[in-house]
C-alpha cells in the first residue's frame, strides 16, 4: 500500500532541501502532483488568479496548466491576423512594463525555436464595439509573430506550433523566474526594487518544454540549474521542486545542481503512488539506460549490428526490467519469449564471447536485435519522450 499524491506532496513540503529532482513515467501523476502541491501551500487562492503560475505570492509554478493560460484568440473574423492573448496581472505587468523584460523573452524564445520567428508584443490601443463603446486593450496582453526570410521581408501574422507556443510560454517564465531571484537575492528587504516576492517559498517546475530537440533540453536543463544556484538560499530560503518524464534532462538537472540524491515517482497498481529516494551512483543507471539505448539505435539504423549489442540489448532489457520491478528482464519480451531469450543469452554467454570462432550476426539476427529494440521503446512509456 503506497501513499496518496497529497501524503507526497506534504512530504515534499516537510522536506528542508533546496532542490528536490523528481523523475517519473508520462501519466504516473506528475501535472498532477503540482497541483496537490500547490493547493497544500496556497490552498486558498481562487483559481482565476494563477496567471504565469504565480500563487498568493508563496509559490512560483510551472506546468501544462501554465500553459493554458495563454490562449489563442478564437474569435477574430476570418481576415484577421491570429493573436495570442496573455491573461494580465500585477506581475505581467511588473515584468513587461516596468523591468522592460520583453526583450529578453524575444531573445530566450528565439535561442530555443528560431532566430527569424519574432514575437510582436502590443501596445495599448482602444477599439470600438457594436455599440459605439470604447474598450481599452492594455500593452502585454497580445502577441502576434512574425517570420523573417531576409532582404527586408517577412512573413506577418503567423500562427506557431504548439512546440513553440510551449517555448514562448517558458520563455515568459524563465523572464519572471530570473527577475524573481535578482531580486531577492538582494538582502536588506528595504533595498528590494519591490517587496511583492517576498513571501515566496517554493519554485515548482513540471515537465518544462519536453518539446525541444534533445541538445535544445540538455541546453535549457544547464541554464535553470545555473539559475537556480544563483539563488542563494541562506538568504532567501526559496526550494525548488523539479519533476521530467526526461532521463537526459533529469541526469544534467542531477549533475548540474550537485544532488546526492533524486526521487522517482511510482504509481503502484491500487493507484496509490510511492516516492523513492535514489542515493548518489544509483542516479547514474538513467543516463546509462540512453547510452545503451542510443548505441542500439545507431547499430540498427547503420547496420552494424555485432555480438556486442546482444550484450547492449540483454543489459538494457536488465536494467529496463529491475526499474519497472520485473523479476526477469524475459518476462519484457514479446510472443514467443523463450526463442527470444535463448538467441540473446546465445550470444551473451560468457562461453559464447570468450569464442572468436562464433560466427557474426546474420541478417535475420540482426532484424531480432531491431525487433527487440523497438518493442521494448513502443510497449513502455519510460523510453518515449512525447
Amino acid at each position: 500500500m503506497g501513499e496518496s499524491l497529497n501524503e507526497i506532496a506534504k512530504k515534499l513540503n516537510d522536506n528542508s532541501k533546496k532542490v528536490q529532482l523528481i523523475y517519473a513515467f508520462n501519466g504516473t501523476g506528475k501535472t498532477r502532483l503540482s497541483r496537490e502541491f500547490k493547493n497544500l501551500v496556497s490552498p486558498k487562492v481562487d483559481e482565476e488568479s494563477e496567471e504565469i503560475g504565480l500563487l498568493s505570492k508563496k509559490i512560483l509554478y510551472y506546468n501544462a496548466f501554465t500553459e493554458d493560460l495563454f490562449y489563442w484568440d478564437n474569435d477574430l473574423k476570418e481576415d484577421a491576423k491570429p493573436i495570442l492573448k496573455i491573461h494580465p496581472n500585477v506581475f505581467t505587468k511588473w515584468v513587461f512594463e516596468e523591468q522592460g523584460q520583453d526583450n529578453n523573452v524575444i531573445r530566450f524564445f528565439q535561442h530555443y525555436t528560431d532566430e527569424k520567428l519574432s514575437p510582436n508584443f502590443n501596445a495599448k490601443y482602444t477599439i470600438k464595439e457594436s455599440d459605439d463603446k470604447e474598450t481599452t486593450i492594455n500593452a502585454y496582453t497580445e502577441v502576434s509573430f512574425s517570420y523573417g526570410r531576409g532582404h527586408d521581408t517577412n512573413t506577418d501574422n503567423i500562427k506557431i506550433s504548439k512546440g513553440e507556443e510551449s517555448c514562448f510560454v517558458w520563455s515568459v517564465f524563465y523572464a519572471l523566474l530570473e527577475q524573481v531571484i535578482n531580486v531577492l537575492n538582494v538582502s536588506e528587504e528595504s533595498d528590494r526594487e519591490t517587496d511583492q516576492f517576498n513571501n515566496l517559498e517554493y519554485v515548482f517546475i513540471d515537465d518544462p518544454v519536453t518539446s525541444l530537440d534533445e541538445n535544445h533540453l540538455i541546453e535549457l536543463a544547464v541554464n535553470l540549474a545555473k539559475l537556480i544556484k544563483s539563488s542563494d538560499f541562506n538568504l532567501n530560503k526559496i526550494k525548488f521542486v523539479i519533476t521530467t518524464h526526461n532521463i537526459n534532462f533529469y541526469n544534467v538537472m542531477y549533475n548540474e545542481t550537485r544532488q546526492n540524491s533524486g526521487y522517482i515517482l511510482n504509481r503502484l497498481e491500487d493507484n496509490t503512488f510511492e516516492l523513492e529516494e535514489v542515493k548518489g551512483d544509483s542516479n547514474r543507471c538513467l543516463s546509462y539506460h540512453l547510452y545503451l539505448k542510443t548505441e542500439l539505435e545507431t547499430a540498427v539504423a547503420s547496420n552494424q549490428v555485432k555480438r556486442q549489442h546482444f550484450t547492449y540489448l540483454r543489459n538494457l532489457y536488465e536494467k529496463t526490467a529491475s526499474f519497472l520491478g520485473y523479476k526477469d528482464w524475459g518476462d519484457l519480451l514479446p510472443g514467443d519469449k523463450d526463442a527470444y531469450y535463448k538467441r540473446i543469452t546465445n550470444f551473451t554467454s560468457h562461453s559464447t564471447i570468450a569464442n572468436e570462432g562464433v560466427a557474426e550476426p546474420t541478417p535475420q539476427e540482426k532484424q531480432t536485435v531491431k525487433l527487440l529494440l523497438e518493442h521494448l521503446i513502443n510497449t513502455y512509456s519510460f523510453w518515449k519522450e512525447v
